[in-house]
């Protein structure tokens, strides 16, 4: 990416990514490496937009989660704790079994979209 320059680089959950690059493909073309990543991020289960920013802040304010935690949590969509011991695998703050178990508590009371 000649000429390419990183601005700004945040965290974010994969649905709010396809809702930007949606907004924008109302307007603008869609270069490859765009349209490799809206077609990625259609191939796998999620939360809507509004249900992902939602989680996405209650993780971060109810459980102190970093910003890269929260977003891999709503991505992952993890159903048990197999999975939230996945996530939280190379986290240097452990995390206890029953937090695990109030996320995913937490996480039942939304649908996601497969």
């Amino acid at each position: 990416m000649i000429g390419k320059e990183v601005i700004k680089s945040e965290p974010m959950p994969s649905s709010k990514v396809k809702e930007i690059l949606e907004d924008f493909a109302e307007n603008n073309e869609l270069n490859y490496q765009q349209n490799l990543t809206v077609n990625h991020l259609a191939r796998f289960k999620r939360y809507s937009a509004e249900d992902a920013e939602e989680i996405y802040e209650k993780l971060q304010d109810e459980f102190g989660l970093r910003d890269k935690v929260a977003a891999h949590i709503v991505d992952m969509v993890p159903v048990d704790l197999a999975d939230m011991r996945l996530i939280f695998a190379k986290e240097p703050a452990k995390t206890t079994k029953e937090d695990m178990e109030k996320i995913l508590e937490m996480l039942e009371q939304y649908d996601y979209i497969e």
